[in-house]
């Protein structure tokens, strides 16, 4: 489970034991939304750029290809031949942000898929049968991610049907990792702390699902509108009475500063498919900022993306190279950028929980807080 090695102010250094492998924290977990990174990255270039957790999500490979399929290749790792760690979410935020016609009850949510608009129920045993079917290492909680702004009132009554959605969760989990053709006995259910940014709907929340005494708990509901330090102020208020002995994992988030500054404050886990996407479209990270590669002036540039940086696609190929790639439509400029921006990711993290363990972590805040998100 989680032990905690040491602490800088609230700051944490730990390590996560899961049935695939055990994760050094803080971690930022590498999003491979339908069993795959988007870019055309493998599961054994997830190796190559040090990812520690993969992430998949729910409600696409529910979708598609099946997760009844999947359970019968023997779960998602085997079907993506990943041997590490995998967090599955529960797809709440997908049916609250993707699908048409939903209609919320106690029982689940009723809509329309987004791939070819046919009738899918979705409630906390559905999730929960779906994710056993994939056989993640964590299972994330079936629970209603609320827009911000809300009225207090809506969020109150959102707040009280997700606990009681995930005390259906619970159960659910539990019966199905008993079962014995479980792809996955061992699968863990995190819950998920909401209340929009109302301060104290979110402690009042986070004492009540603590309660169930669950092996980690999330932060959700944020990076959804509010201001970055809306969502700062709202990890401080939680952040106490989240248990210090489980995982903390702010969902969606974020940029480099917003995890400098999220781990400043407790959270363990990170995801966010920004920097895939970013990579997309040719915006990479480097230690100085960020650059756009399609950008004219590298059109000769014989640099790597960032010379500070060891990542396979810098010790081979230079910004003139990917520049011509992403101008002649190659996919290769995808790929190549978005395996440079993950293993920056990844080394980000390697870097933080390095200043953790030697106790100089307020420095490096200080350091590279803003630097990394501005556009050179």
């Amino acid at each position: 489970m989680y032990k905690l090695i040491k602490k800088e102010g609230h700051a944490r250094r730990g390590e996560f034991t899961t049935p695939h492998g055990t994760v050094q924290t803080p971690v930022f977990m590498n999003v491979g939304t339908q069993g795959a990174i988007k870019g055309a990255l493998s599961a054994e270039d997830l190796a190559r750029i040090n990812c520690q957790v993969e992430l998949s999500n729910t409600y696409h490979l529910h979708v598609r290809p099946g997760d009844e399929l999947i359970k019968k290749m023997g779960g998602l790792h085997k079907f993506m031949t990943w041997d590490g760690p995998i967090l599955t979410d529960s797809g709440g935020f997908q049916i609250f942000s993707l699908a048409s016609l939903r209609k919320i009850t106690e029982e689940g949510v009723a809509f329309n898929s987004h791939v070819d608009g046919r009738h899918i129920f979705m409630g906390p045993e559905e999730s929960m049968r779906i994710q056993s079917n994939l056989g993640s290492d964590i299972a994330m909680a079936f629970d209603e991610c609320i827009k911000i702004p809300s009225p207090r009132e809506y969020v109150e009554r959102s707040c009280a049907r997700t606990v009681r959605w995930l005390e259906r969760c619970k159960e659910a989990n539990i019966r199905y990792n008993s079962e014995d053709d479980a792809v996955n006995p061992g699968q863990m259910l995190w819950g998920i702390n909401q209340g929009a940014v109302f301060h104290d709907i979110r402690i009042s929340h986070m004492k009540r699902i603590a309660e169930l005494d669950l092996p980690g708990y999330a932060i959700g509901g944020l990076a959804v509108g509010e201001t970055h330090q809306e969502m700062y102020d709202t990890i401080e208020a939680v952040e106490e009475y989240m248990p210090a002995d489980r995982p903390r994992y702010l969902m969606g988030v974020g940029t480099p500063s917003n995890i400098i500054e999220a781990v400043w404050r407790g959270v363990d886990f990170f995801d966010c498919v920004m920097p895939a996407r970013n990579g997309r479209h040719g915006h990479l990270f480097t230690w100085n900022g960020i650059i756009n590669i399609k950008n004219e002036k590298y059109s000769t540039d014989e640099q790597p993306i960032d010379p500070q940086c060891d990542c396979p696609v810098c010790r081979r190929y230079s910004r003139a190279y990917l520049r011509h790639l992403f101008k002649a439509e190659e996919m290769l400029a995808m790929r190549l950028s978005v395996m440079h921006n993950l293993y920056f990711y990844n080394s980000l993290m390697t870097r933080i929980r390095d200043a953790l363990d030697g106790g100089d972590y307020a420095e490096f805040r200080s350091r590279y807080f803003g630097v990394l998100d501005k556009r050179i």
